[in-house]
């Protein structure tokens, strides 16, 4: 998109990824950017985050596929600078028991498989996958080539963009949106779970996903296997720090301390799938709570000091799937109230 020739000063409040590539949008584009974000970007649950480029548990679908393939070509052009960006383009396949094999997207008996179907028509070289192709029990699946995002290193990634683009990342808590707003022209809400107090908005809630991160025994592929709204999932992710086993989706849990039990249980899932995973040595577990809602919100607000707020959240888990698809859009809503305003105030 093309430069502004007079930009605003915005706040951005929350620094995951949804967060940094909406504040590179804007600061790219001219406007003199702050993120506010109580967590170093390694503490944030984007870190957490397995970082494969593929829609889960986020609606509205139709929406959640625009913004996914918006980001996948993000993503895929940043894979051919993979040290830097933290983004590799990795095949996989994507399985499922029910909802017709379209995996971690379908909620069985919705609609909703059809109501994504324009992302498996967007993914470039997306097949079904061969009978031979697909573990035991498993009646359907992709076979795909996608972005696999090392999510720590792509955030220090987008932070340095940030910073290159004449932004900057504070480190404090934001104890309201009216503060955020105190010395803005503009407010970018992406707090992630941290809008249900925010805003507030009791539609927020977690979905807590744990993972073990072991030595990979040589496993080149990511293999998922997801039928949405279970509480269980099984996934195998290769990233250069290690291989990422997963995982579960336990809604409306809040601790964020890993479960021994629940761990012993993610291999066992794993290793039904590669046998060599139940003697790998273990190098970490991680707990991450999804900000969930029904339907994202990207929505434009005014605070009680009139200072305008677009909200960006909700994004469940599909963060680094849609951030980029939805920070294009974050910019085009700023633009909007910026013509709306006319000129700013200095």
């Amino acid at each position: 998109m093309t430069s502004n020739t007079e930009g605003l000063d915005i706040q951005v409040v929350g620094g995951g990824v949804i967060g940094l590539t909406s504040a590179i949008a804007l600061a790219e584009d001219g406007h003199r950017v702050r993120v506010l974000s109580r967590d170093a970007a390694d503490d944030t649950t984007s870190a957490v985050a397995g970082g494969l480029c593929w829609p889960y548990r986020i609606r509205p679908y139709e929406r959640a596929v625009e913004w996914s393939v918006r980001s996948f070509q993000v993503l895929a052009a940043l894979a051919r600078r993979p040290e830097e960006t933290g983004a590799r383009m990795v095949t996989g396949t994507m399985t499922a028991t029910t909802g017709g094999g379209r995996g971690a997207s379908a909620e069985a008996g919705d609609g909703a498989d059809d109501g994504l179907a324009a992302w498996y028509d967007a993914v470039p070289g997306l097949r079904r996958a061969r009978a031979e192709e697909l573990p035991e029990g498993y009646e359907a699946g992709w076979r795909a080539r996608t972005p696999l995002v090392d999510m720590p290193a792509h955030l220090r990634y987008l932070e340095q963009r940030l910073t290159a683009a004449g932004g900057a990342v504070e480190r404090r808590e934001v104890t309201s949106l009216e503060e955020a707003g105190a010395a803005a022209d503009m407010v970018v809400n992406c707090s992630g779970l941290g809008a249900r107090e925010l805003v507030p908005d009791p539609e927020v809630q977690p979905v807590q996903g744990q993972l073990v991160i072991v030595e990979n025994p040589g496993i080149d592929e990511w293999h998922v296997a997801a039928d949405a709204g279970a509480a269980d999932t099984t996934y195998l992710l290769p990233q250069p720090y290690g291989l990422v086993l997963g995982g579960t989706a336990r809604e409306n849990a809040w601790s964020r301390e890993p479960d021994p039990a629940v761990a012993e249980a993610i291999v066992a899932r794993c290793a039904r799938r590669f046998p060599e995973l139940a003697r790998a040595r273990v190098l970490a577990h991680k707990v991450g709570l999804r900000p969930a809602r029904p339907a994202v919100r990207l929505a434009v607000e005014r605070l009680s000091g009139g200072v305008p707020c677009l909200h960006n959240y909700g994004h469940g888990g599909a963060g680094v799937t849609v951030a980029w698809g939805c920070a294009d859009e974050v910019l085009r809503r700023v633009r909007a109230v910026r013509e709306d305003r006319g000129p700013v105030r200095r």
